[in-house]
Order: C-alpha cells, then structure tokens, then sequence
C-alpha cells in the first residue's frame, strides 16, 4: 500500500509569506503529544475500519496488508497478528531512513490497527456486504487512515518503506516498486480468490491509491 515519505508538518497547511521557512515556521509545523494521540487514534479507527470492510467483502488490498488478508484467507491464521508479523523486516529500514519517531509510531499504527481490525467485527453486526461495496468505500476508509497517519509522522508501514528507500539510494520509481508487488500480489490472490473477487480487490487498491494521489500532495500538506 502508499504511506512513505521522510518530512511531516502540523498545524497550518500554508505557512503565512512572513513566516515561510523560519524558526517562527518550524515551531508552527510541529503537533503537540496530545494532537498526536487523538490524530494516531482516529487514523486506526478509520483505517481498521477500511480494513474490516474489505475482509467482510471476502477482498483484500495491496501492500503487506495484502499479503495478511492472503494468508487469513488461505491460511486461516489471524489478520491483525500477521499484520504485525509481516512488517516487523522493514522497520529497520525506517529507523536508518526515517527515524525512531516515525518507526516507533508506524509500530503503534500498524499494531493498533491490526487489532481493531480483527476486533470490530465482534463490535459490529455484518448482513450483507458486497464485494464492489467493500472495494471502494474500504478503498476510501483505509486511504483516509493513511492520509491521518500521514499527517502526524506515522504509516502503515510495508512494502511502502522499501519503495522510498529503494528510490533514494538506487533511484528506483518508489511508485513502480509498488506497482509491481501489488501486480504480483494480485496474480497470486488468483490461486486463493475467484477472479471476480480479485477484480474487486484490484478496484479497491486503485480507489486507495487515487485518494491518496489527489489528497497527499506537497502544496496542501507536507507528509512522511
């Protein structure tokens, strides 16, 4: 899934001319413990909520999010613990190029999210889900958890990281190293899911890829 990046900013989305890149700037740009608990947990709200709508839709998403809906339909193994498993090789990768605030938060976000993913459908009472339904208004929620974990230092971790990485040190389009593992992902979900389902899957990953395209851009904030 898209959630990488190095710099994020708070308060103000355009800085005043007079302010623009001073220390008065700096200061204006950096969220206080409490914004960024409340912002963390209305991230993991939504996201979770995103993510639980896919899984009632019997659909699944791109990035390591992806591969655990993969392995809890094909497996049966529990979502939220495989959330966290699968991330745990790319937090290095955060550490060295993103820091210890933006790795230890991605690690909340991705834990909390993974548990009240498996948590909400305990909470909530299902009828009827359809797969079209769950591509694109999950596709919504869970772009919409990224953009708030965007906003306050934070992701949903995954193949994202390695994109960004990827991208800084060999030169490699971050987008294009997404591209292709979601494409992947994809071909595999053929051997556990029915092709219409892995056609919703695919809108899904599309409707969360435009909603971050449109909304996650440099002259409306500054994100990781």
């Amino acid at each position: 899934m898209p959630d990488d990046g190095a710099v994020v900013t708070a308060g103000p989305l355009t800085p005043p001319p007079d302010s623009a890149g001073t220390g008065a700037d700096t200061r204006a740009f950096q969220h206080t413990v409490a914004e960024d608990v409340q912002g963390m947990v209305l991230a993991a709200l939504v996201a979770s909520l995103g993510l639980a709508v896919f899984a009632q839709g019997g659909i699944m998403i791109g990035g390591m999010a992806g591969v655990s809906f993969l392995l809890h339909y094909a497996l049966g193994w529990n979502f939220g613990i495989v959330f966290v498993l699968v991330n745990l090789p790319f937090y290095w990768i955060a550490v060295r190029r993103m820091g210890w605030e933006f790795t230890i938060k991605t690690f909340l976000a991705v834990g909390a999210t993974g548990l009240l993913t498996d948590l909400l459908p305990r909470w909530v009472g299902w009828a009827y889900m359809s797969p079209a339904f769950a591509a694109i208004v999950g596709g919504v929620l869970s772009g919409l958890g990224i953009l708030f974990f965007i906003r306050h230092r934070a992701s949903l971790g995954g193949v994202g990281i390695l994109a960004v990485y990827l991208q800084r040190s060999r030169g490699i389009s971050a987008g294009k190293v997404q591209l292709v593992f979601d494409a992947l992902l994809m071909a595999i979900a053929l051997t556990v899911l029915s092709p219409a389902k892995v056609m919703y899957s695919t809108l899904g990953a599309v409707v969360l890829s435009l909603l971050l395209m449109f909304n996650h851009r440099p002259n409306r904030y500054m994100g990781v």
